[in-house]
Order: structure tokens, then C-alpha cells, then sequence
């Protein structure tokens, strides 16, 4: 079975935990787990925050904690699973958990790595988009991909056909670094099954595939959105290539934009989709019209990893 800490089991457990068909908040206890002494007071039934989906914790934990017997046994088959799948965990326990993320309150607790993790990571961008994209926009999307590349910037996607599709891919041909974030256990079968060749080479090349889920839960309504959360945590900003109304890459875009990350727009998108267009007139995203316009103002690594650093210190400050 796969290697893992004491803590980090614990915190697994934490997760596990399911009483009268409630679960605990995987955000609210990835905040606190993370500050210093934090999952010790989860383990004593103590939330370090002051907020409706706290006190709701503190009662679940009061009427739950005890012998974990169920939640060991799936910690356990998940972490089998994991381990078939060549799979290793990092959580919000840990060093090599990414910067990016450290900055949002929207957090996973846990992340399911196939690769390897890298500090330069944090100097990444999602390129996103529609699956059911144009030869325009895959030619677009491969163009932008490989010019981030050319600057150092690491790729990330969700591995969906279409625009996700084009950006891997052309990050490989050119060298680069590629981080899929997944919306399905790391251990699932891959969704969608065409694109289980791209992970592959994906891991291959020196890139991440990356899950936030049980390692053996499947694709559902839920799991995509909350992929697209994680999508723009890890990032310092987005770039939407081409996108409808109902598109999961607008909503990506939206998350990005409550986040405080950056949103970048290609043109041409702005100039035929309204949303595009609002959230450009309402200051919430740039338009593209060339490679520097993405590259202004991204940080280096280290001082992304700082500031994660820097917001946890912060959290324990104030409560």
C-alpha cells in the first residue's frame, strides 16, 4: 500500500467522515487543517473559524469522532486504488503542496499527483476552453501554448477534448511542461477514454496528472466545476480561447475573477460572445491581443510560494 504519514492519514480520515449522511466541508477543513496545530483541534472537535460552515463542523465532529472503523477501511481501498494507479498524495500538510493554491479559501485538502509535482508550477496558466471548439481555435489554442512555452510558463488543462485536447498537446511538441487537472479519480477510467493516450505521454514527458477526488470516484455534474475551481488555483490566471455561454470555461473564467487571479480573453472571443465582452466592459478580465499581454505581470515562482506562505501566517493571526 501506498506510504503515507500519520498526518496525512488523519487528515484522510477527516474527509472520510460521514455521520447520518453528513460530511464534513473538504474546503473549510483544508483552511484549517493547514495552520499550525490546526488538525489537532479538528481531532478535538474545534473549528478555528467563525462561520455557519464551522459550527455545522464542530457538531458533526461532536456527534462523530470515535473509532473511524468505516472510514479506515475506505481510506484504506482508496489508497490501494491509488497505488495501482502509479499515484502518489500531497495535502495541504504538506511542502510540495502547490503555492497557488495556498491562496484561495476554495481549496482541496488533498491532491492525487500521477508525475510529479514542481515549485515551478507556480508560475503556470490554464489555457481552457469549448470541446467543441474550431479548427480556428485549436489553431489558436496550440499558438498560445506553445508561445507560454517558449517563456517558460507551465501549461495547465483539463484534459477534455477540444481546446484542453490542443493545449496539452501542443505544450508536449514544444518541450514544455503540462499539468492536467482531472475531474475524476486519478484511479478512475480516464473521461474522456480518448484522451487516455495524451495522459500517458502526459506523465511520460514530465508533466502531472492531477485529481482532488477519492481516487476511485467517477465523472459526475458536480466534480467538473469544482475541477475548474481547483484549475484556477493552481494558476496565477486563465486564458479562455473560445468559450459559449454555457461552457465550462466561463465559469472557470468567473472563478478565476472571485479568486483575484488574472482572465484573459483572446479577441476573438470578445468580439463574438456577449459574456466575453461583459466581463471585459466590468474590469473583470483583459482582452488578448498578443503573446505579452498574458505574460505581463506573472510572478516567478518563489514569490508565488512566499505569498502562500505568507497568507497562512496571516489566517493564524487573525483567529
Amino acid at each position: 500500500m501506498t506510504t503515507i504519514t500519520e498526518e496525512q492519514h488523519r487528515l484522510l480520515l477527516l474527509c472520510a467522515l460521514r455521520h447520518e449522511g453528513e460530511t464534513l466541508d473538504w474546503k473549510l477543513l483544508a483552511r484549517v487543517a493547514q495552520r499550525p496545530g490546526g488538525l489537532d483541534e479538528l481531532y478535538r472537535g474545534r473549528v478555528a473559524e467563525r462561520s455557519k460552515a464551522a459550527a455545522k463542523a464542530e457538531a458533526l465532529l461532536g456527534a462523530a469522532l470515535g473509532s473511524f472503523q468505516d472510514e479506515k477501511e475506505r481510506v484504506a481501498a482508496e489508497l490501494e486504488a491509488a497505488e495501482r494507479a502509479g499515484a502518489r498524495l500531497t495535502t495541504v500538510l504538506d511542502d510540495d503542496y502547490p503555492a497557488n493554491l495556498r491562496l484561495i479559501p476554495d481549496l482541496p485538502p488533498f491532491l492525487w499527483v500521477r508525475g510529479r509535482l514542481e515549485e515551478r508550477d507556480a508560475r503556470s496558466v490554464a489555457v481552457v476552453g469549448t470541446r467543441e471548439v474550431s479548427q480556428d481555435g485549436r489553431r489558436r489554442a496550440a499558438r498560445m501554448a506553445r508561445g507560454l512555452v517558449d517563456r517558460e510558463v507551465v501549461i495547465t488543462s483539463g484534459l477534455a477534448r477540444g481546446v484542453d485536447t490542443s493545449a496539452h498537446t501542443a505544450t508536449l511538441d514544444a518541450g514544455g511542461r503540462t499539468v492536467a487537472v482531472v475531474g475524476t479519480g486519478i484511479a478512475a477510467p480516464m473521461y474522456p477514454a480518448e484522451n487516455r493516450r495524451l495522459a500517458e505521454r502526459i506523465v511520460a514527458e514530465g508533466g502531472a496528472v492531477v485529481s482532488q477526488f477519492w481516487p476511485t470516484a467517477g465523472p459526475a455534474r458536480w466534480t467538473f466545476p469544482r475541477r475548474n475551481v481547483t484549475m484556477s488555483g493552481f494558476t496565477q490566471g486563465t486564458v479562455v480561447i473560445e468559450a459559449s455561454r454555457t461552457s465550462g470555461a466561463k465559469m472557470q473564467a468567473r472563478i478565476a475573477s472571485e479568486h483575484g487571479k488574472r482572465v484573459f480573453l483572446l479577441r476573438s472571443l470578445v468580439d463574438v460572445q456577449p459574456w466575453a465582452a461583459k466581463m471585459l466592459e466590468e474590469g473583470r478580465a483583459a482582452v488578448v491581443d498578443e503573446l505579452d499581454d498574458v505574460l505581463e505581470g506573472l510572478a516567478g515562482a518563489e514569490r508565488m510560494r512566499r505569498a502562500g506562505e505568507q497568507r497562512q501566517q496571516l489566517a493564524l493571526a487573525i483567529l
